[in-house]
């Protein structure tokens, strides 16, 4: 069985996580969020729960 690492921490309206694959951060204002590794907007709606309203373009390496 495999251990695993996850910790979040809120800055106002950043969040900051950390776990087994690096750090990443997101903006949360009011019912809209972005994450910063999976580069996608997220609205939570009543009822729905979250719809993801689209993808960032990736960067390439």
């Amino acid at each position: 069985m495999r251990f695993r690492f996850h910790r979040s921490r809120r800055f106002g309206p950043f969040r900051l996580y950390v776990d087994d694959r690096g750090v990443s951060w997101g903006v949360s204002l009011w019912r809209w969020s972005w994450n910063s590794r999976s580069r996608r907007h997220y609205v939570d709606t009543p009822g729905l729960g979250y719809v993801e309203l689209g993808r960032g373009r990736r960067r390439r390496r």
